[in-house]
């Protein structure tokens, strides 16, 4: 077995992405210890497997692409004494049932807080203290829709490093609720020293705003209907007379876009705190296969001020936000989420976590195609336990 994590990822990873540099192979060897701390909810007299190795062998599974409990049971019958060693399981390998009470009755916000402080620690540096780069980050909900139960489905709200597509925070949405209240409680436990908070409209909300500076950093904002007196300011600025200062162009899902911003220094008045720069994006959408033109403007305000944030800095902030979008897709397509039927308790939300640091592991790791990345590890289960080093 190769004797460190570079050995590993030069050996066996293909598709590797500069973005994300190759992390130092002893940041991961504590991995299996912060796992191992999360609060064990089971009563002690009856135990046979310790937590930790259960979590890591759910988390194992879940590299290799397992959608489900039973999927990860099947990968633990499967496994050599070897890996079930590693991995602190030398008797014998838990059954589906075993692994779904279990998640069924965790701390989800301590699991969330021990995954989401860990990956925060080992991605790249997430503060630049010489302010010469904005690090983003992306807050923004998604639903696990084969969790429904009763009528409702479990909500999370989730704290998304732009660069890495890397979830550092996550929490849940309580029932008959919505995003806004969970909000604060998610940002709390994040070092927001040099750190540009993005969200979508739902929380562009004051309380958020003060929330974020309070915490030392910043935000950038969309503003729409839910915001009805500040979006008819940001319409009646003087947009017709400022030049056009930044462009920038994609292409995919049969669609070319192309984005112009224009950005305005605002006096004080506007009706939201601590923002500095107001900013206009006019968006059109071409669908390549019928023509049909799309033509949309969209208006934001940040607090950043002009000599922190270029034009084109904040055009780059705003179209790296929906990379968390590309992090949902990513947990509905290659690993099922939305098709899942666990249900019970928190084990929704579990399942989740271990998707979001399965991805998060595999974007320090260099992979760019999360597909390829989870066939490596079906197919050679033991560069995942090399890769995490994880110990008994």
């Amino acid at each position: 077995m190769p004797s460190s994590l570079i050995d590993v990822l030069q050996r066996h990873c293909e598709d590797i992405d500069s973005a994300c540099p190759d992390p130092e192979p002893q940041q991961f060897t504590s991995l299996a210890e912060v796992l191992g701390r999360v609060p064990d909810p089971r009563r002690v007299r009856g135990r046979r497997y310790r937590l930790g190795s259960l979590l890591a062998l759910c988390l194992v599974a879940v590299l290799g692409g397992a959608t489900s409990l039973a999927a990860i049971a099947r990968f633990a019958a499967d496994t050599d004494y070897d890996l079930r060693k590693q991995l602190g399981l030398t008797s014998s390998t838990p059954n589906a049932s075993t692994l779904g009470r279990l998640l069924a009755c965790l701390n989800g916000d301590a699991l969330d807080d021990a995954v989401g402080a860990w990956l925060a620690r080992y991605t790249t540096d997430p503060v630049d203290k010489t302010g010469d780069t904005l690090v983003g980050l992306a807050v923004d909900g998604k639903t696990v829709r084969g969790s429904r139960t009763d009528g409702s489905a479990v909500h999370l709200l989730a704290a998304a490093l732009h660069a890495c597509q890397t979830v550092i925070a996550q929490r849940q949405v309580t029932a008959k609720s919505n995003e806004i209240p969970a909000f604060a409680p998610l940002l709390d436990r994040i070092d927001l020293d040099g750190v540009v908070v993005t969200a979508d409209a739902m929380h562009t909300q004051r309380a958020h705003a003060e929330h974020v500076i309070a915490a030392g950093g910043h935000y950038l904002l969309v503003v729409k209907g839910n915001q009805k007196k500040l979006r008819k300011q940001l319409r009646c600025l003087p947009w017709r007379q400022i030049p056009l200062q930044a462009r920038t162009t994609g292409a995919g899902h049969g669609r070319r876009e192309v984005r112009r911003l224009k950005v305005c220094t605002v006096r004080p008045g506007l009706l939201f705190p601590h923002a500095v720069q107001a900013i206009e994006i006019k968006r059109r959408r071409t669908h390549r296969k019928t023509g049909k033109v799309e033509t949309k403007t969209l208006y934001a305000v940040t607090s950043l001020p002009p000599e922190q944030a270029s034009p084109p800095q904040l055009a780059e902030l705003v179209q790296n936000h929906w990379s968390v979008e590309a992090l949902h897709h990513v947990r509905d397509v290659t690993f099922g989420e939305d098709a899942s039927r666990v249900r019970t308790g928190t084990a929704p939300r579990a399942m989740a976590t271990l998707r979001n640091l399965a991805i998060g592991l595999m974007r320090q790791a260099g992979w760019t195609n999360i597909a390829a990345a989870a066939d490596h590890y079906r197919s050679r289960p033991q560069h995942a336990t090399a890769m995490l080093r994880l110990t008994a």
